[in-house]
């Protein structure tokens, strides 16, 4: 039975994904828009494949100029990650978000954290104001 988690909607949208978790905050420049891996060295999700994922981090980092041209090809290349679960949430990821047209949630309560792991199944309503881990 799926357990529901109450979010707060940054980006509006619906998705259903496996869950990646980042422990550091992501740079989306350094993720290879080709197939959506991770290539920052010594990232927690290093040679992990982000894309059509429910990406769980801290939040971004770098400049705008970076995080947006990041976004941009991952979608050129159809490689961008299905939601976003983001702790910190800032301008740039923000309207990257919005004008990327990504599903973006936050301020999920400590017990969804505890309870969601890799590869669960995320269901990512910011519509209606929730996050259901399947």
């Amino acid at each position: 039975m799926a357990k529901r988690f109450a979010c707060h909607k940054i980006s509006e949208g619906k998705a259903s994904a496996p869950a990646i978790i980042s422990k550091d905050r992501i740079m989306f420049y350094q993720v290879r828009p080709e197939d959506g891996m991770m290539e920052e060295k010594n990232h927690h999700l290093e040679g992990r494949i982000i894309a059509k994922k429910v990406l769980l981090f801290p939040g971004g980092k770098g400049s705008s100029v970076v995080q947006q041209d990041g976004l941009y090809h991952l979608d050129r290349f159809h490689n961008m990650p299905a939601a976003l679960i983001v702790q910190d949430p800032d301008p740039v990821l923000v309207a990257g978000a919005i004008i990327m047209q990504i599903p973006m949630v936050d301020r999920l309560s400590e017990e969804f954290y505890a309870a969601v792991k890799d590869d669960d199944t995320l269901f990512v309503n910011a519509d209606e104001g929730y996050v259901e881990i399947m």
